[in-house]
């Protein structure tokens, strides 16, 4: 073995020892992740959504309101002393619609609600709905409902994918950035001047050493989403794999730049918050990415974060192969490397 793969290997197995030394990180890494596909999981289980509470204030037209929404099933109706105290609720968010009866039981319903709310809107075409029919409407059009519980169709089958591109930019960003930070803090890095180690050495046994861990942590959220949930995985292991390990370069290349040369604690937090933040929100983690303007998506689309979502879920819901997941493969890979390039340019001891 040369002196350099000798020294590469030997800075890797420091890596992988501070590492397992550390049970903080051992729980962000493992339990941490799991816990939330848990908690998120049951949240958004199958079962029917819960009626959305619509306001109703009380007065001479009201009891027939409140009987009509009470049987619908799909609102729940919370009747309000005032039209001042119903506005507050509303105002606050306690309630999605707000349902003034006439003042004769017959008359007309004024309905108060925001329309930027997603919720308030379907409260209104239901609240309608059943006040219509509670007053002898009758439905021309019978449509007939099929309902979809397939797998992979679920939210938590959207989620769990999304969760382990999370975990994989989380361990790469704050796992490298803050162990090298701290390195430089303790003079540590200062130190290492005098020996013959080279930057890529010292800079690629960070990468080596989170492969081995992104594997472990990426088969044990898995596994839990399929033995818990039942989370589909249609199409190849050795491919989502692969890509794991590609996604964790990309990262981790990410993490090297942000701690090339910051000195501090305070100022790796904020690097990192504004590298991550923005691919939280809106690389489609937790929601689609689509719901953002048009305008926005070749940006979107571009992130690391993005692309790894796309791919894992490409993998597992859709059975996808190499060659239709080229795409977020490549900008995959080629973060990894210019990120990593960009760190080995500017890194600095001290």
């Amino acid at each position: 073995m040369s002196r350099s793969s000798s020294a590469l290997a030997a800075l890797t197995k420091v890596r992988l020892i501070e590492f397992v030394r550390q049970p903080e990180a051992l729980f962000w890494v493992f339990g941490f992740p799991v816990i939330m596909s848990v908690v998120l999981g049951f949240a958004f289980r199958n079962r029917p959504p819960e009626p959305v509470p619509v306001g109703v204030v009380e007065g001479p037209g009201s009891s027939p309101v409140v009987s009509a929404l009470s049987k619908a099933g799909t609102v729940k109706p919370v009747a309000y002393g005032s039209l001042t105290d119903a506005q507050e609720a509303l105002r606050t968010g306690k309630i999605e619609l707000l349902v003034e009866p006439g003042a004769e039981a017959g008359s007309e319903p004024t309905y108060r609600f925001d329309p930027t709310r997603p919720n308030a809107r379907i409260a209104r075409l239901e609240a309608d709905n059943a006040i219509e029919r509670a007053r002898g409407r009758a439905d021309v059009v019978h449509a007939r409902e099929e309902l979809v519980r397939e797998k992979g169709s679920r939210y938590i089958d959207f989620l769990l994918p999304g969760l382990l591109g999370l975990n994989l930019m989380s361990t790469g960003l704050w796992g490298v950035g803050y162990s090298i930070v701290t390195a430089r803090m303790h003079k540590t890095l200062k130190l290492m001047t005098a020996t013959p180690m080279r930057r890529s050495d010292y800079l690629l046994s960070h990468i080596f050493s989170r492969f081995f861990f992104l594997i472990l942590e990426t088969a044990a959220i898995l596994a839990f989403g399929v033995i818990a949930f039942g989370v589909p995985v249609r199409g190849s292991l050795v491919l989502l794999t692969a890509l794991v390990i590609v996604g964790g370069l990309s990262f981790t290349g990410l993490g090297l730049a942000c701690a090339a040369r910051t000195a501090t604690i305070e100022g790796i937090n904020g690097l990192i918050n504004v590298v991550a933040i923005p691919m939280w929100l809106v690389s489609g983690t937790f929601f689609s990415a689509e719901r953002f303007p048009r305008a926005l998506h070749p940006v979107i689309a571009a992130l690391p974060l993005t692309a790894m979502n796309d791919a894992l879920r490409g993998v597992m819901l859709e059975g996808k192969g190499l060659a239709l997941l080229g795409g977020p493969a490549a900008i995959l890979l080629l973060w990894g490397v210019a990120s990593f390039t960009l760190a080995l340019k500017i890194f600095r001891w001290q």
